[in-house]
């Protein structure tokens, strides 16, 4: 685990906003980690306690924006405990009954949210760079809680927590990230993430589910599951994103689960103890099978969903410890 006392004071980073792991350099990266194992300390000692508050009150009368174009309940309330925890005040935007569903730009949209002056804005968005692009219209800070195929920052944070919180490293392990590639964001930053702290990666997917010029990123790839797997120490499963598909990119669900889902007899393939991540939601039976994802030893799924708050309590108050210096 990590040292619980490293790292007991805000995390101090080169921008104001957070819109990629790739904008981030290593300490940057290493100190959010440590500062996410400190709050998932204190989040756990005060579980155990009762009327007990281990928490900084640094949002207090901070306005945080939640605006999501983007079904989430993970992220979005992850963020919305996160920044209560830290003592501010959170406005949940539904864009299902905004002015965006009327035809309004995101400048637009941009520009009203403005007026109402919050302290940081975290938007989930459908195209890639649209967080990017609010941070050039508007005065708060912004957090990228995932763009289109681009960044998922967060998720990759917390992911890295999770990891290291139970091997108590990253640099060495055997990562095989397995599945869509081509549309997933978590992916994205995870190659950014575990590549620059010293992870061994490699990349897990059919040849119709990788992204073009994937090669620059110089980690291999395996069109085979049980091959790819081989040896690795965590076996990190993605979500099949039929949302984003352009054509027929898979023959059918059932024939990638057949090649590309995860059961305990190819899960045989890895290291004997390798653990099993996903970032969610799961599709049963596509991805992984139940046994699997559900396995209490080698499962790391629900820890990741507890990991989210206490990460993005790192992020809130990163962010806004910029804001006030």
């Amino acid at each position: 685990m990590i040292n619980k006392d490293k790292n007991n004071t805000p995390v101090k980073l080169s921008s104001k906003h957070l819109l990629g792991i790739e904008n981030l350099n290593s300490d940057e990266m290493l100190n959010l980690i440590e500062r996410s194992d400190h709050f998932a300390n204190l989040i756990t000692k005060d579980s155990n306690q009762i009327n007990t508050n281990n928490f900084s009150t640094i949002l207090s009368g901070k306005t945080i924006i939640n605006l999501f174009f983007e079904s989430s309940t993970r992220t979005r309330v992850s963020f919305e405990v996160a920044c209560k925890k830290l003592g501010g005040s959170v406005l949940n935007i539904s864009v299902s009954g905004s002015s965006v569903k009327k035809g309004e730009t995101l400048i637009d949209t941009a520009t009203t949210l403005n007026a109402m002056n919050p302290d940081i804005l975290v938007i989930r968005h459908h195209a890639a760079g649209a967080p990017l692009l609010l941070s050039k219209f508007i005065d708060a800070s912004v957090i990228n809680a995932g763009d289109g195929r681009h960044e998922h920052p967060t998720q990759a944070l917390l992911d890295a927590l999770t990891i290291k919180r139970r091997f108590g490293k990253i640099a060495g392990l055997n990562i095989s990230i397995c599945g869509d590639i081509a549309n997933s964001r978590v992916a994205r930053s995870n190659m950014y993430l575990l590549g620059s702290l010293g992870a061994n990666l490699c990349l897990v997917s059919p040849s119709t589910l990788l992204p073009s010029k994937i090669e620059n990123f110089g980690f291999p790839i395996f069109n085979d599951l049980e091959e790819g797997i081989h040896n690795a120490d965590i076996v990190m499963m993605l979500r099949l994103q039929k949302e984003r598909f352009q054509g027929k990119e898979i023959p059918s669900q059932h024939e990638y689960y057949n090649l590309f889902g995860l059961d305990n007899k190819k899960l045989k393939k890895s290291a004997p103890n390798a653990l099993i991540m996903h970032p969610g939601p799961m599709n049963r039976g596509v991805e992984i099978d139940s046994i699997t994802a559900d396995d209490d030893e080698r499962s790391l799924i629900t820890t990741q969903v507890e990991m989210g708050v206490a990460t993005r309590m790192a992020c809130l108050e990163a962010i806004i410890q910029n804001r006030v210096l």
